[in-house]
């Protein structure tokens, strides 16, 4: 099996050999004989070299309509699952300008920059177009940072943009403010901390993922992956009976002070693994103390390496009547729904979001009923 970058399907390249394993091997485009009517002009070359950005070569309708089909194979051959979807874009669906977070590393020379797609090979910038306007206005590319540090430079939603090296990110704050219809509500974290990159994307699947949940006053609600708060702050709001975990400290420190400031409270937060939280009897327990019922929801919104048999028999003994998930990764998605839908759960809703323009990323939220 050979896995190539930097094509398209139905042209013709010449392709460079980069790595070869037993079952397959990997190969870079080196020049394209015979280019897909999907091919545009990269409007910033160094997103592919860097990995940054690896699909500024696809013109953003082609991408998103690629992006459906990967999920609909995954969903397909893991879950044995074929819905009915689109990619939904965001905005005008531009791949620049809209990162409202940036990480780059620093060389011995003290220069900022990022290391070549897989490999350590430096590659000094002297600009960073996938970022807003406000992070590019930034004095990051011209000066000369601490050599070997790492620099977080945020563009948050109230105050001004900033950039960090990697011994002050974590005393350094970012302030941001999610409007939903009638209500706002006001977050801070650390500004290393996971915040959603594209500005308009946090108000975006806070309203989706409500409109799944449909919270309720006094409703059992689970939240695993809680983060910061993003979305546990509008399920208190609502009234729900909110149970939350998260295995950072930093984020169950910064979910604690957000829940404070807001004065909401919630029926439990642990800081704890996912795995770990509901094997100990997470979410059991009251405020009084008293033991509870099974909730009625569980909102799950993982890493990348998804939630895994662990998490996914777990909550299939607590049998909530719903399970809604946000997730980055189709292939860990399609393997958790597998593991759900044998159990007896039926999915009842998919939504994609083109979150990255300009990569192969999609994020996808999915509802499943028992």
């Amino acid at each position: 099996m050979l896995f190539l970058t930097g094509a398209l399907p139905g042209e013709r390249v010449t392709a460079q050999i980069t790595a070869r394993a037993k079952s397959y091997w990997r190969a870079q485009t080196v020049s394209v004989l015979a280019p897909s009517p999907d091919r545009v002009e990269p409007p910033w070359p160094l997103g592919a070299q860097t990995g940054a950005a690896d699909w500024l070569h696809v013109a953003p309708a082609a991408a998103r309509a690629a992006k459906a089909q990967v999920l609909r194979d995954q969903l397909s051959h893991g879950a044995g699952l074929r819905p009915d979807f689109e990619v939904e874009p965001l905005g005008d669906g531009s791949p620049l300008g809209w990162r409202t977070k940036i990480e780059l590393v620093v060389d011995q020379a003290g220069r900022a920059g990022m290391h070549r797609s897989t490999s350590h090979v430096f590659e000094p910038l002297t600009d960073m177009p996938l970022a807003v306007p406000a992070i590019r206005a930034l004095d990051i590319f011209s000066r000369r940072w601490q050599p070997g540090s790492r620099l977080v430079a945020v563009a948050p939603s109230a105050g001004k943009a900033f950039c960090v090296d990697d011994a002050a990110a974590q005393c350094r704050r970012r302030r941001e403010v999610v409007r939903l219809a009638g209500q706002v509500y006001h977050y801070e974290l650390a500004a290393s901390g996971f915040w959603q990159s594209l500005r308009l994307a946090p108000e975006m699947l806070v309203t989706a993922v409500l409109e799944a949940l449909r919270p309720t006053s006094g409703q059992r609600i689970w939240e695993l992956y809680a983060g910061a708060g993003l979305f546990t702050l509008p399920l208190a709001a609502a009234g729900a009976r909110v149970s939350a975990v998260e295995g950072a400290r930093q984020a169950v420190k910064d979910l604690r002070g957000n829940l404070r400031r807001a004065g909401l409270e919630l029926e439990e937060i642990e800081h704890a693994s996912a795995a770990k939280a509901l094997r100990s009897g997470f979410g059991r327990s009251g405020r009084d103390g008293a033991r509870s019922a099974s909730p009625v929801a569980v909102l799950l919104d993982p890493p990348r390496a998804g939630a895994g048999r662990a998490v996914s028999e777990a909550l299939i003994a607590a049998a909530p009547r719903r399970l809604v998930y946000l997730s980055c990764e189709p292939s860990t998605l399609a393997r958790d729904l597998g593991f759900w839908t044998a159990a007896g759960y039926r999915l009842t809703g998919l939504r994609a979001f083109d979150l990255f323009p300009g990569t192969h990323h999609v994020e996808a939220l999915a509802t499943l009923t028992r």
